[in-house]
């Protein structure tokens, strides 16, 4: 069922599938498909696109992925209201009242579940260990649950529990740590300029021993580990991502069309595979872009192949 598909994840332009998607789909065969609130009208529609996918691929299981964080990142906009449920709201509520917490945190990832389930979406990417830092930029900003990285870290843990025991696989991002960004990825590459010991102490804690099958990894330059590279395009991040974070399931890279990565939608995929990504990411849904990614995306590997019957294991 899974031995030709190709590895990489695309978008798609609207709400309905296109022929000439269609088309793509059955040609290239990727991993998995992300939807974003372009491709959502209603919960009828949703449901019914979901499900010609999954009809494509002959698997009721197809990876569909989804950013539904609550707060600003809120696809399911149309018909969720999250907008005070970001992670910041989840952090504070964490450190005055942890009962309290349980009991709001469990029944915003309840409903989040129920609606996931019901459109047939089976991966959700979060939760966000980035950690909040101040003077840097708002992209991840109120998404955060914490300028501390312990605490980060543990609410991450029932984040991920909490999906996977609601039969959704998680993606944590953006590894290694995107919070000491002062620009916006979308638009430009941020450059992080501490020591590994401060990063290993503090970014990267967050991300240390997580029980999610995903990563998404972080468009931005770590100078002090490799001046030129982003972490999406860097051996040596990729490393230490698999060293010294110790993740060692499926890596995939952020959404490769974003300005923080300068080559041509070909170099940004091959040298995403080259430095160590499982996955690559293609968010915009730009057909003559995504023929790119399929034609540099290799047939996936054993290696993923493995990690996929797990995630198959959790949303059965």
């Amino acid at each position: 069922m899974m031995d030709n598909r190709k590895s990489f994840i695309v978008g798609l332009k609207s709400t309905k599938l296109l022929t000439s998607e269609k088309k793509f789909l059955i040609k290239h065969k990727p991993w998995g498909i992300i939807l974003f609130s372009r491709n959502i009208k209603n919960i009828e529609q949703l449901k019914k696109l979901t499900g010609q996918i999954r009809k494509i691929f002959n698997d009721k299981k197809y990876p569909i992925l989804i950013d539904q964080e609550g707060g600003r990142v809120n696809r399911l906009k149309k018909f969720f209201k999250a907008d005070k449920f970001t992670g910041e709201f989840f952090g504070n509520l964490y450190l005055k009242d942890k009962k309290k917490f349980y009991i709001e945190y469990k029944k915003f990832i309840n409903k989040t579940v129920l609606l996931l389930k019901n459109v047939g979406i089976n991966i959700n990417t979060l939760p966000v260990l980035d950690v909040r830092s101040k003077g840097s930029s708002a992209i991840i900003g109120d998404r955060a649950f914490s300028d501390n990285a312990k605490i980060v870290s543990e609410i991450g843990d029932i984040c991920i529990k909490e999906f996977h025991n609601n039969k959704i696989a998680t993606v944590i991002k953006h590894i290694p740590g995107h919070g000491l960004a002062k620009v916006d990825s979308h638009k430009k590459t941020p450059t992080i300029n501490k020591e590994l010991r401060y990063l290993n102490n503090h970014d990267f804690l967050a991300f240390k021993n997580k029980n999610s099958l995903f990563a998404m990894t972080a468009h931005l330059i770590y100078k002090k580990i490799d001046k030129v590279n982003t972490a999406t395009h860097s051996k040596k991040i990729i490393k230490l991502i698999r060293n010294l974070i110790k993740f060692r399931n499926i890596l995939m890279s952020d959404d490769i069309s974003m300005k923080s990565l300068k080559g041509s939608i070909a170099i940004n995929t091959k040298k995403s595979f080259s430095a160590g990504c499982d996955l690559v990411l293609h968010c915009n849904g730009n057909l003559k872009e995504m023929n790119d990614v399929a034609l540099y995306s290799p047939v996936i590997s054993k290696f993923i192949k493995k990690k996929t019957s797990q995630f198959y294991k959790i949303i059965s």
